[in-house]
């Protein structure tokens, strides 16, 4: 009777099953480590280890990441791939707008650190705007006296907290570097002019200076009132509608550029104090640091460009451009 009755149950778990349950039982579950784990089951710690690898590779445990960075992530490789990116780094949308430029500019600190202790970096430019204020204000100080920091394009007369100026120097100081300016402002009067101002020796030094930098750091304008340029930096002769019916959706250092990222047919581009956007292609790792979603379909032109192989950007602004460059290139078939 004994005999049948135990015939009729399911067989009991092998050793080896009840061992390998166990161990990841007390490794993921209760957090213990490897040795406790290898003393409580009087086993070694190189059978522990080999029982925590086969049980992820044979499916029996399996790990879920709970946290709102793993669509972060994702829509980083997403980008990465999709925009021949070296880098993408996205961050949580906060409720607060307002707080996108402070989220940005602590991420474009750390990764300018990064590249600052990874590499061999000399020069960095840096343009202007909320969000690199607060990447000075995140930047930890470091001894850099071997790295020069200058402006790569030249400032409002408005807005000062916010100017290249002094995003400059701010970071200049925070680094113990050198510091170089773009001494004029973003726009001269006339194309002519701007020929002539940059013919001046102090110019080409500064242009060749500018063009000789690893790294530059820049934000993204759109077109709206939202936009420091808008509400400051426009010569009075120019105004918003006239320049998004020459196709504008943003601009990259004051140079306004449509939806396919291409420089649109304007004066004003040719007025800009800066270096032409094709040369930013030069330049090993140029950041694009910007977010919100004002900025949506002009950092949607900007990966379209090309012009930047790193982008830093909120999450639901980043998907949404992501979006938008998408559905354009499949609509104009490249």
């Amino acid at each position: 009777m004994s005999q049948n009755r135990s015939a009729s149950l399911a067989p009991v778990a092998l050793p080896d099953e009840q061992m390998q349950v166990r161990v990841v039982w007390l490794y993921y579950m209760e957090g213990r480590t490897q040795g406790e784990i290898a003393e409580a089951l009087s086993t070694n710690r190189l059978r522990v280890n080999k029982i925590i690898a086969e049980a992820r590779r044979s499916g029996l445990v399996t790990i879920t990441l709970n946290s709102r960075l793993t669509s972060c992530v994702a829509l980083e490789q997403q980008l990465a791939a999709e925009f021949s990116l070296n880098r993408a780094i996205i961050v949580p949308t906060p409720e607060d707008a307002e707080l996108i430029p402070v989220l940005l500019g602590q991420a474009a600190a750390d990764y300018l650190v990064q590249l600052l202790n990874g590499g061999n970096i000399r020069g960095v430019g840096v343009g202007w705007g909320a969000t690199l204020r607060e990447m000075v204000r995140h930047m930890p100080s470091l001894r850099r006296p071997d790295l020069c920091v200058n402006s790569v394009m030249g400032g409002l007369t408005h807005g000062i907290e916010i100017n290249t100026f002094d995003i400059a120097s701010d970071l200049a100081r925070q680094l113990t570097a050198e510091c170089a300016y773009l001494a004029a402002p973003i726009y001269a009067g006339s194309p002519e002019s701007r020929t002539a101002i940059i013919n001046q020796d102090v110019f080409e030094t500064a242009f060749r200076q500018i063009e000789a930098n690893d790294v530059i750091v820049l934000s993204i304008g759109d077109m709206t009132e939202r936009s420091l340029l808008m509400r400051y930096g426009l010569p009075s002769n120019i105004n918003i509608e006239e320049l998004v019916a020459a196709g504008a959706c943003g601009d990259v250092l004051g140079q306004f550029v449509d939806k396919t990222g291409r420089p649109i047919e304007h004066a004003i581009n040719r007025c800009a104090i800066a270096p032409e956007l094709e040369a930013l292609r030069a330049i090993p790792n140029v950041i694009f640091a910007s977010g919100g979603l004002n900025k949506a379909q002009a950092i949607a032109a900007v990966l379209l460009s090309g012009l930047g192989n790193v982008l830093i950007c909120d999450e639901d602004t980043a998907r949404q451009a992501r979006q938008l460059a998408l559905d354009l290139r499949a609509s104009s078939g490249s």
